[in-house]
């Protein structure tokens, strides 16, 4: 637009601001190709010698140690850890409720379990950190093969 001799310009050209093209005339690389992962090899005992712990004990302590926690901050009812847990431990989980926790929501961090025993038992140890707030603390467990199905017989959370 041009001004007229004695009127100033209305508008004014726009700066610009966009960086310099760089490699003017070549083509842009092309996106990665995305290929799906190998399968993990199943992980090696931590002690030589140790016997794996069946997959279905590690989802299961996993899926049961959740709930209990969700239990104790009182996000889910003790009545939903039925059958999961040996009947003492559900009186504990209760009276752990009944007291809300101070710090935050609890988040399970870590889970590792052990076989105990010998290959025709199924028992396994269970370890296990979580975290509320920012401290960290421990849950010591173990699980049973009980009547075909995997059950909580013992819990100490820290």
């Amino acid at each position: 637009m041009h001004a007229e001799p004695g009127h100033p310009a209305v508008t004014s050209p726009i700066i610009d601001c966009e960086p310099p093209v760089c490699g003017a005339g070549r083509q842009a690389p092309h996106p990665p190709t995305l290929r799906p992962r190998p399968a993990r090899p199943a992980r090696p005992p931590a002690v030589a010698g140790e016997l794996p712990v069946p997959a279905a004990a590690v989802t299961f302590t996993d899926a049961t140690l959740r709930r209990v926690l969700e239990v104790v901050d009182r996000r889910r009812p003790v009545s939903q850890l039925r059958g999961l847990l040996a009947p003492p431990l559900i009186d504990i989980a209760q009276t752990l409720a009944r007291v809300p926790p101070a710090g935050g929501t609890a988040v399970l961090r870590r889970i590792r379990l052990r076989r105990v025993g010998t290959a025709t038992d199924d028992a396994a140890e269970v370890f296990a950190t979580y975290t509320r707030g920012s401290r960290v603390r421990a849950i010591a467990a173990r699980v049973e093969l009980v009547a075909g199905r995997w059950q909580l017989v013992a819990l100490q959370i820290g």
